[in-house]
């Protein structure tokens, strides 16, 4: 009983056993029979080794135990350049350091085509890099960042689109030259400053200088205009003050003769005597002005005596043409003073009183009518004893 019942267990252990093993295998089938893939990838599928296709996001079954599957990133990826050393054309050392863009447009290509294609592009970068300072000049490494982008991008463009790699963009980070070269490009660039500095300075002092001049010039001249003017306005005022004093005295000189002349007629008109001895200047400045106040000369038996003219320069001289335009107000006001001073003169010498004369205009009519009383009387003298008078005179 004993030796029959030892081969029932052994028999049901393995199986057991086997059972056990069998449920492993399924479900490591199973495991190795789904993919899931994520929605920013995509995987190469190789079975026993043979390129078969590429998994698309989400769950993709594939043979268990016998295929492979290899991950790409379709998102843009960022690979850093080392830093690199170059000599540019003009012979001085630079290093610069980059970064590239990348994007896995293609992972079929990116499979087949190249081994690790970020090792591959970042290599590519560096040599390129380094080709690229090599064909410039110091100053345009360092000024020309733009230009050296576009470059390096150009000549990585034709070789990663065989890889299915599109590179999106280049952006160089830092390029350094030597430390020989900066201090000597610091020293340049305070020269260069200072130089600046002396050349600003300079055209400031010019500037003002010729700034100053020409104020200076500006004020002479305005300041000798001004002087010019003052010397004209002066000399015209001394030259019409002059005139007006030259005229004033002569018109009071006139004004006086005809005065005492009235004087002696009235005199003479009172005396006995028919026969007269007057001036040629009074009997002449009489006729003048009588002739250029009234209009008209004194008539002797129906004839008329012509008494001389005053020329232009004598009555521009003495003013009878335009005395009162120049003098104006102040001349009229002399002359009512004068006239005033006549007329008490005239009534305190007829016994009148001088407060009871109220029209100017009176006195003088009177005046007049007296005067040519006088020289009708005067004309009953004799014509020839006047022509001996005038001749003896």
């Amino acid at each position: 009983m004993v030796l029959e019942l030892i081969p029932m267990q052994t028999t049901g252990g393995a199986l057991l056993f086997l059972g056990a093993l069998a449920l492993v295998v399924v479900l490591a089938a199973l495991l190795s029979a789904v993919e899931i893939v994520d929605a920013y990838e995509k995987r190469a599928l190789t079975v026993f080794g043979e390129y078969r296709k590429l998994l698309e996001p989400g769950i993709n079954f594939v043979p268990p135990f016998v295929s492979n599957t290899y991950r790409f990133d379709m998102r843009t990826q960022t690979l850093d350049v080392p830093r690199q050393e170059a000599i540019t054309r003009d012979n001085s050392p630079v290093t610069a350091d980059a970064v590239v863009y990348i994007k896995v447009m293609d992972a079929k290509k990116a499979f087949l085509e190249v081994d690790n294609y970020k090792k591959a592009v970042s290599n590519l970068a560096q040599t390129t890099l380094r080709a690229v300072l090599g064909d410039m000049e110091l100053d345009d490494t360092l000024n020309k960042r733009q230009e050296i982008n576009a470059k390096i991008r150009t000549e990585l463009d034709e070789p990663t689109d065989e890889w299915g790699i599109r590179v999106e963009s280049v952006e160089v980070r830092e390029v350094n030259p030597s430390k020989d070269v900066q201090r000597a490009m610091e020293q340049q660039t305070s020269a260069e400053r200072k130089r600046r500095a002396m050349i600003l300075e300079a055209q400031g002092e010019r500037r003002s200088a010729v700034e100053k001049a020409e104020g200076d010039k500006q004020s002479e001249i305005i300041r000798a205009q001004g002087e010019k003017q003052s010397q004209i306005l002066e000399a015209q005022g001394d030259a019409i003050s002059t005139v007006l004093r030259a005229r004033s005295a002569e018109s009071m000189g006139e004004r006086a003769v005809i005065d005492k002349g009235m004087d002696a007629l009235t005199e003479i008109g009172q005396s006995e005597s028919t026969t007269f001895v007057m001036p040629q200047e009074l009997t002449s400045m009489v006729g003048r002005y009588g002739k250029h106040l009234s209009g008209s000369d004194v008539k002797e038996d129906g004839d008329q005596l012509e008494s001389l003219e005053f020329d232009e320069e004598t009555r521009e001289l003495i003013g009878l043409d335009d005395i009162a335009e120049i003098i104006g107000e102040i001349d009229q006001e002399a002359d009512m003073d004068v006239e005033a001073m006549e007329q008490e003169a005239q009534a305190i010498k007829e016994g009148k009183d001088p407060a009871k004369i109220s029209d100017p205009d009176e006195v003088i009519e009177e005046m007049d009518q007296e005067f040519q009383g006088q020289t009708d009387g005067g004309a009953d003298a004799p014509v020839g004893d006047t022509e001996d008078a005038s001749t003896n005179d």
